[in-house]
């Protein structure tokens, strides 16, 4: 059974995502200040957190941060709630590591859906085990990336985004087939958020940078061979 760290201020709203939650098969549990929250991940590892933005002591956007900061927390998936919905504040959550981005007033149906789609694509299987890319080195079951033996720290969408370009290297993807096979779901916040993931791709993976070809108004391409290792 999935276990769900509701990190939300207002009460109520937290008493109805856990409702909603809990009738989907879920076990929660709520915080409701910022401060508190890496401790208490630390303590429970739970599978997924949602995270609203606005809290008491520190905000959303400095948790998030604090929980990629960390090894054990850092592969968790994080779902972002807040009542901000413009793309500037998107994009902000994104590169804080968010993984997911849903915005107040929502649907406890279709949040319950997110949650769903985020902790299906962290905990899916794929085939090979060990995905290897010219230095990199990508172990599936453990979520772990290595470059050249030292070990890379990767947010779970992020650690997702890029395994689906290196078991589909030399396929030219559009943001929609990124959007809709790596996040799992359809998602709402724009195709802004693949070219969000894929920046922090290049930036945590120099070695990727160039082999990572951007395809004008369509998408991207991972290149089927990597260059000369530097």
């Amino acid at each position: 059974m999935s276990r769900v760290l509701i990190v939300e201020d207002d009460r109520d709203i937290a008493d109805l995502i856990a409702h909603y939650l809990q009738r989907a098969g879920y076990t929660t549990e709520s915080v409701g200040e910022g401060t508190a929250v890496l401790a208490r991940a630390q303590a429970t590892l739970p599978d997924l957190v949602i995270l609203d933005l606005m809290l008491p002591g520190m905000d959303g956007m400095a948790v998030c941060q604090a929980l990629r900061g960390e090894p054990v927390t850092a592969p968790i998936p994080v779902l972002m709630l807040t009542a901000r919905g413009d793309e500037s504040d998107r994009v902000a959550g994104l590169d804080q590591g968010a993984d997911d981005y849903v915005t107040k007033p929502f649907s406890p149906k279709e949040l319950v859906a997110r949650v769903g789609a985020l902790l299906r694509r962290a905990k899916r299987n794929a085939p090979g085990g060990i995905l290897r890319y010219g230095v990199l080195t990508i172990d599936v079951d453990r979520h772990s990336v290595d470059v050249g033996g030292d070990h890379v720290q990767l947010t779970a969408k992020e650690f997702l985004l890029l395994q689906y370009l290196v078991q589909h290297r030399g396929r030219v993807l559009s943001r929609d087939v990124l959007l809709s096979d790596v996040w799992g779901y359809h998602y709402t916040g724009g195709t802004r958020t693949v070219d969000v993931h894929i920046r922090r791709l290049r930036e945590k993976l120099p070695a990727l940078a160039e082999a990572i070809v951007t395809v004008k108004q369509f998408g991207y391409k991972l290149e089927d061979r990597p260059s000369a290792s530097p």
